[in-house]
């Protein structure tokens, strides 16, 4: 079994900052690929960035520039820088980590952009 778990998050006003992270534990290993997603009130859950374990990166086109996911393998846990934050950036961000045969979510963590 794998465990996400997710801190971070939080009210912030257009133009700021907020570093997410999750730490992840159980059955993994360090080259198991991590990321974040994120779903918006009424909207669907959507890609926002993903990390290899040798470093690889993508972005979702609405947050290239302003967030910077890193990793830290020997404490098994990611992190989203998010910068430059705006209105629409607000929604649940879910923390996912791939494995050779299935998928993990964390609980997800609440991030408003709002003045």
């Amino acid at each position: 079994q794998v465990q996400l778990v997710e801190s971070g998050g939080g009210l912030v006003q257009p133009g700021g900052s907020l570093r997410l992270s999750c730490a992840a534990s159980g059955s993994i290993e360090s080259i198991n690929p991590m990321g974040w997603y994120r779903q918006a009130p009424g909207k669907q859950r959507e890609f926002v960035t993903r990390i290899l374990s040798v470093g690889t990166i993508t972005y979702a086109e609405s947050v290239k520039g302003r967030f910077t996911i890193s990793r830290d393998n020997a404490k098994n846990t990611v992190y989203l820088q998010m910068n430059s934050l705006k209105p629409e950036d607000t929604a649940v961000y879910y923390c996912r980590l791939w494995t050779a045969t299935s998928g993990y979510w964390g609980q997800g963590t609440q991030v408003t952009v709002s003045s």
